[in-house]
This record gives structure tokens, sequence and C-alpha cells, in this order.
């Protein structure tokens, strides 16, 4: 069975999340991680995980939300990971791509306060960086501490040597649909380079549809569509890339039963 360790349920582009989930199951992936992005977004999670038996919540504030994340709304994230199928920090993280997301300090601010959060709560983070690499690994290192529990990069699709120092941090590697891309050329030499123990498999849905579903509104169900090109990268089957998936994020999200 196949495993989602990176989407966004609450989405509005996902109209009927229940026919959602039900594809994802009948396509064989049966558990689904739903990445916080700002309070309203981690409860939203909650009560999807409360809703469908696959479900699970990651609770955090993404970058772009950095700038609403207060000592109230921290108190209220460590609220949500007293929750049985809350499983991580996230998605939490650097983004210097959007010109109106906030502030680089803010963000770092916010960052590291989640960092915190997921020390104290005993629980991994998962991390979205885009376009702020040398900041994210500069602030990694200074707060290896911190992440006594690990955590994933997201979405990973920077350069092997950036792949290297996460590695060397203690991080997993999660690919998603842009390793299907044609143009991915860099990103597969990652992926055979990645150690199997240390993979991960996500959609990062609704956003980026691997191929040939590029352009459309992704769904949990496409992650065998990376798990098949995994297993291609690594000469093994597609069966056995899920079951290694599966075990990494047994071991990681240690919450997801």
């Amino acid at each position: 069975m196949f495993t989602d360790t990176h989407c966004h349920l609450h989405d509005p582009k996902i109209a009927d999340v229940r026919a959602v989930v039900g594809e994802a199951l009948n396509a064989g992936v049966d558990k689904i991680i739903n990445m916080g992005c700002c309070l309203e977004t981690s409860m939203t999670g909650k009560e999807l995980a409360e809703s469908f038996k696959s479900v699970y919540f990651a609770a955090g504030y993404h970058p772009s939300d950095a700038d609403k994340f207060s000592p109230d709304t921290a108190d209220k994230i460590k609220e949500l990971t007293l929750h049985e199928k809350c499983v991580a920090i996230g998605e939490i993280g650097l983004d210097r791509y959007w010109k109106e997301n906030p502030d680089i300090e803010i963000q770092k601010k916010c960052f590291v306060s989640q960092l915190e959060i997921a020390k104290e709560c005993k629980l991994p983070v998962s991390i979205h960086c885009r376009d702020a690499t040398e900041i994210m690994l500069n602030i990694l290192k200074s707060n290896k501490d911190k992440l006594l529990y690990g955590g994933v990069m997201h979405c990973f699709a920077g350069s092997k040597e950036t792949a290297r120092e996460l590695l060397n941090l203690g991080l997993y590697i999660s690919f998603g649909g842009t390793l299907t891309f044609k143009n991915a050329a860099n990103l597969l030499e990652v992926a055979e380079f990645v150690p199997l123990e240390r993979c991960l498999t996500e959609t990062d849905s609704p956003y980026l549809a691997p191929h040939p579903l590029r352009g459309t509104v992704n769904q949990p169900k496409n992650v065998v569509l990376v798990a098949e090109k995994l297993a291609a990268l690594k000469n093994k089957s597609t069966a056995e890339i899920a079951e290694i998936v599966r075990q990494n994020s047994l071991r990681l999200f240690k919450k997801l039963a």
C-alpha cells in the first residue's frame, strides 16, 4: 500500500474530499498526511483526520503565513499536537519566491519557533524551502538540537550537494510529482543518490500533478506514479518501493499507525 506524506486536502481546489480519499484508497493509497499552513488549515486537518481512517495531519505555519504566527497561535498548535493523529509540525520553512510573502526575518523567526515546538512536542517537522536554501541550511545547522525527532524536506527540488547536507542532518528527502517531469534531469540524479532508507513519496496535492497528468488538479492517488518513477530509478519493483516508503514513514511519523 502507498503513502502520501504531504498533501493539502483542505485546499478549495479539492472540491469533494470524500471522493478524493475514496479514489486514493481504490488506488492503494491508505496513508495520507494533510499538512497545515496556518491555524485554520491545521484545525481542518484535524477534522479530516477524524473523518477518514486513512488521513492523518500535521499542524503548523507555512512561511507565507509567518506574519500571522504569534505566541497565542503557537499555543493552539501545541494543543493540536496532542491529538492521536497529529504526526508532525508542518508545513514550515522559508519561501523567498513570492514577493508578497512576509519579510524573510519574520519567516526565520517563525521557522525557528516551530522547530522549538517540534522538539517540545516530540514530533518531526515537514520543511518547505523555495529560493532560500543557504539560509535554511544555516538555520537547520544552528538548530540541530531541535531536530531531535527528525524531519523531512518536502517536495525536494534542490541539488545533490544540498541533499547531502540534509541527509547529514538526519533528515529524509521526499519526492513528488516533479520527479516525473520531463525536465527533471537534476532531480533524477538526486533521487538516485538519496539512500532508499531516507526516501519518502508525496503529491503536494492539489499542486504539481505528475506526468502525464501535469496541469490537472493533483490528488493523493497520484502518489502511485511517483512511486513508479522512484522504483525505476532504484531498480526496484513499485511494490518494493511502496513498502520501503511505508517503513520509512512509520519510523519518522511515529503516530502514523
